[in-house]
């Protein structure tokens, strides 16, 4: 992480923007498909039990006080639970692929400036399963809104159109999708399931590529480098290991010493940029002890891909549940299984910034951080980092990290001139 030399870093001022929508069906996956449009996926399942399965997108703001969300679209799918989901967007085309049990199922998100009709109408999709906005949680009249900090943008509404659907996953007894992830440049997709089989796949013809035997158990969490020439995939048999995206050969095998009669498992891996660099990378891993809950000490461990070491690990008192790196690669987000707990970290030391105790009810199961690559936050710059939870209590979450204000730089040279002539005058003084 580089700061310009005039900046000094504050301790965080610990913020909680807390809730920002409820749904009515149990969230599993969540992806940012614009600066501003965040997407969240679950459901009930395959069971009749009157709960909805689909996904919902709600458009983000800040009204001066704390962030805003308000539903844009609504698309239910029927009796397959959305569990797991990636998003790519490309000048005007968005991709989103979502695991539909054994599945994956490939939508064109088509995105539109909604106009002042459009705005105060109540539309109704094709199929009526596509509910747009409706005219009770309309704000203006205009196409046009205003942010906090006086910059105009254009609403959008989406047209979700389902596309192709392939099967991923061909376990015997129970196929079913755990993990789909998409490569920085859009061209690559990974997927794993119940068959502990990483499969790679050209995007978005969803021709298949590679399929890997990976592990022996199913997978948990699978991970694309940003270049693309890495894979990293993690399974209930115990292994993390990286592999070669072009030949699917094995580059790594992930090993780190336990604690002596101690058992752990992987459960998420991400990567995270290095200074920007997609070709200078760090890998996050999170590890959870097996059985013996209390006693033992999870982790958010830091490894170097290219060789396979791990550089820095921190404990954690309760067991992971979600891991999110931010596009930057400057700071990463774990949450909780037990407490519902969100804590960030700065990326290159592993130094907790921020942390929200009981954030949900229930354990976490998936965190976005807002896209800041592109320029610095786009909904508000008071915040160095804002984090998007969900668990399976229904509730939609952000969480900001703002730190202190920094020096201005004609203070900074004041001092250090100041620093510089009193070491002087210590120095005379002792003959130095």
């Amino acid at each position: 992480m580089v700061w310009n030399f005039y900046r000094i870093m504050a301790p965080a001022r610990r913020k909680q923007e807390g809730l920002l929508a409820r749904v009515n069906f149990p969230l599993y996956t969540l992806q940012m498909l614009t600066s501003r449009h965040v997407l969240v996926g679950g459901g009930g399942g395959s069971s009749n039990t009157g709960v909805a399965n689909g996904f919902e997108i709600f458009e983000l703001s800040h009204d001066g006080e704390g962030f805003v969300a308000e539903e844009v679209v609504r698309h239910e799918t029927g009796s397959s639970v959305v569990m797991n989901c990636a998003s790519h967007s490309s000048g005007h085309r968005t991709f989103l692929v979502a695991g539909q049990e054994s599945h994956c199922q490939l939508y064109h998100v088509n995105m539109e400036i909604l106009d002042s009709d459009d705005i105060r109408s109540n539309e109704v999709g094709d199929s009526n399963v596509v509910r747009q906005r409706s005219k009770k949680s309309a704000v203006s009249d205009s196409e046009e809104k205003v942010d906090r900090n006086g910059n105009s943008y254009k609403r959008l509404k989406f047209q979700i159109k389902p596309s192709d659907s392939i099967q991923t996953d061909f376990n015997e007894d129970e196929p079913l999708q755990r993990v789909v992830r998409i490569g920085h440049s859009g061209r690559l997709m990974a997927t794993g399931g119940t068959d502990g089989h990483v499969r790679l796949w050209q995007f978005p013809s969803l021709r298949k590529m590679i399929d890997i035997p990976a592990h022996s158990k199913e997978i948990d969490d699978v991970d694309i480098s940003p270049n693309e020439k890495l894979v990293i995939s993690i399974s209930k048999d115990g292994l993390a290991i990286v592999w070669d995206a072009e030949s699917g050969k094995k580059e790594q095998e992930l090993k780190w010493t336990v604690p002596e009669g101690s058992k752990y498992l992987y459960k998420r891996c991400r990567f995270g940029l290095v200074e920007g660099n997609v070709n200078n990378t760090r890998l996050f891993m999170l590890v959870n002890p097996v059985g013996q809950r209390g006693r033992q000490k999870a982790f958010l461990q830091l490894w170097l891909p290219q060789d396979g070491s791990l550089k820095k690990a921190v404990p954690c008192n309760d067991s992971l549940s979600a891991l999110a790196v931010s596009d930057d690669g400057r700071f990463v987000a774990v949450g909780t299984m037990f407490s519902g707990s969100v804590s960030v970290y700065i990326a290159f030391s592993l130094q907790k910034v921020l942390h929200i105790e009981g954030a949900h009810s229930m354990f976490i199961t998936g965190l976005e951080f807002l896209p800041v690559a592109s320029g610095g936050l786009p909904i508000t710059s008071s915040a160095e980092a804002a984090v998007v939870s969900i668990s399976v209590d229904n509730r939609v979450c952000i969480h900001s990290l703002a730190f202190r204000s920094t020096l201005p730089v004609w203070l900074m040279i004041i001092l250090i001139i100041v620093t510089m002539f009193c070491a002087f005058l210590l120095c005379s003084f002792l003959g130095i």
